[in-house]
């Protein structure tokens, strides 16, 4: 059991990692509106999580708030 919980924090930071890196990559041939907007809701919905302490509702909500601000920033 001991060598199930040492692999699962690697793991996991490989897994954000490559989550990260496709997120970046993906972004190249938005307008900057766009990644203004993706960039809104992933925030929002980190937030929403965070202050609701993990609701589905929350999550949701917070990045459809980030996504409308993040959109009407110029």
């Amino acid at each position: 059991m001991n060598t199930f919980t040492r692999i699962a924090p690697r793991q996991l930071a490989l897994a954000g990692i490559l989550t990260l890196l496709a997120g970046l990559g993906a972004c190249s041939n938005m307008s900057r509106q766009d990644q203004n907007t993706a960039i809104g809701a992933g925030a929002g919905a980190i937030g929403g999580s965070v202050l609701t302490g993990g609701s589905t509702a929350g999550t949701l909500g917070g990045a459809a708030i980030g996504g409308i601000i993040g959109n009407q920033v110029k």
